[in-house]
Parts: C-alpha cells; sequence; structure tokens
C-alpha cells in the first residue's frame, strides 16, 4: 500500500463496503484544499478501526463517492486499548498539544478531569475532539478516540473496574512505569491517570489505591502534566 496517500473521514453510515460517499467539512477540505478529483486513489478511515482503500468515483459540491479497492481492519491501531484521563490544564493549548500527541500515539480515549488542583472549570470537549480527527487523519489511524465531557475524579474512579489495567501517576511511587509488567492475554484495557499542575493531592492517591489504581513513576524528576501523559501512552501504546 502506499504510505504517501492522503487520509479522509467519512462515518460508518457512510460506507456500504462497496461505496465510500464523503459530505461536509470532510468534503470541503478533499475537493477545495487537496483537490482531489474522479479517479484519484485516496484512504478512508471511518473511526471505528476500519480504513479503505477507495478510488474517486465523483467529486461534486455536495458529495464525493469513491469505490472500495480494499479494506483493512485496526488499521494502525496498537494492541493495548489505552484511556486516559488527565487534569485539565490552566494553558488550553498545553492540552490541545496533548490530545494531538495521545492521539497520535494511539489511545482510544481521552477524559478531561476535574481534581483538587485543576483550575479551569471549563473544557472545550468540542473542540478537543476535532482536534483528535484532525490528528487521527494525520498519523494514518483508523480508531478516533473519544475525547469524554470533564469529569471529576471519583467519576473517573467508579468506572475502574471496567478496566483490566489502572494506573495513577505520581511522582513518589515506587514503581517504574511498566517496567517489568507481564502483558495480558487477549485485547488488554487500560486507563491511566494523570494529574494537573501540582499533581495529585495525598488524599487523591489515597482514594486511588483504594479504589484498585496502581501508583506508577517516571522517575524522580517532576514532569509537567503533558509531558507524563504522553510518555506514560507511549509506553503502555508500545507494549
Amino acid at each position: 500500500m502506499n504510505g504517501t496517500m492522503d487520509y479522509f473521514y467519512a462515518p460508518p453510515e457512510r460506507i456500504d463496503g462497496r461505496y465510500v460517499v464523503i459530505e461536509g467539512d470532510e468534503l470541503s477540505h478533499l475537493a477545495h484544499v487537496m483537490r482531489k478529483k474522479a479517479g484519484d486513489r485516496i484512504m478512508v478511515v471511518d473511526g471505528t478501526g476500519c480504513a479503505y482503500d477507495v478510488v474517486l468515483e465523483t467529486v461534486t459540491k455536495r458529495s464525493a463517492r469513491g469505490i472500495v479497492r480494499e479494506s483493512y481492519r485496526r488499521y494502525h491501531e496498537p494492541e493495548p486499548n489505552v484511556t486516559l484521563a488527565v487534569g485539565i490544564l490552566k494553558n488550553p493549548s498545553k492540552f490541545d498539544f496533548l490530545v494531538e500527541k495521545a492521539t497520535e500515539i494511539g489511545v482510544i480515549g481521552i477524559i478531561p478531569m476535574r481534581t483538587e488542583r485543576t483550575i479551569p472549570s471549563h473544557a472545550k470537549t468540542d473542540r478537543w475532539q476535532k482536534l483528535a480527527l484532525s490528528a487521527m487523519k494525520q498519523c494514518g489511524r483508523s480508531s478516533l478516540p473519544k475525547v469524554g465531557e470533564l469529569t471529576s475524579l471519583e467519576e473517573v474512579l467508579r468506572t475502574g473496574g471496567s478496566y483490566r489495567r489502572t494506573f495513577v501517576a505520581h511522582v513518589d511511587a515506587d514503581h517504574p512505569a511498566f517496567g517489568d509488567k507481564p502483558i495480558l492475554a487477549g485485547a488488554d484495557s487500560t486507563l491511566i491517570l494523570v494529574g494537573p499542575e501540582g499533581g495529585f493531592s495525598e488524599d487523591e492517591i489515597s482514594r486511588c489505591a483504594a479504589a484498585g489504581f496502581e501508583p506508577l513513576s517516571l522517575g524522580e524528576r517532576r514532569l509537567r502534566t503533558e509531558t507524563a501523559a504522553i510518555a506514560l501512552t507511549i509506553l503502555e501504546c508500545r507494549r
């Protein structure tokens, strides 16, 4: 497969196995920005793990239709299913950066989190979801990470039982991050918690431990939230 092909998004309901229909903002990007035309070959991803090698049949003002040459499952997706819950940051551009990079690395979900030390009271969920979509296409993934609504730490802890592995980043933890932990058989699911500027409070760390979250450290240096989140995501998604 030609790794230099351009990527576009179409939701599953616009793909029937033989044809792909591209509309809306994606059509504008395809026709006016990338200047694609009938006969051009592109890759289309549906955000649920499927990718399609497509030859454009028609490009009009309302839609573009392409013929599916070949389809792929879990295209460019890592084996572990990693969800990242992160305390939202005072500087919005840093959380933008985190969403983009975590998407490129391979997370399947990002939960903006409210903790004792978070300062912002609002999450830009719609903006972050659009950034995730753009990053998914840019890096050639086929699964679109879901960016959740702003969620309290307590609510996140209550979801821990739905994951096979749960971790909380903590600078004073005794265990190095994923140093010698075995990979569980089957489709692994992992939830990683990372605090905001200033980290989690000791009370929050205690509550995480009580909920079964294992504390992990990335070393003696105190890392910025976005650095810790990206480093932990790389370690887990590359297992």
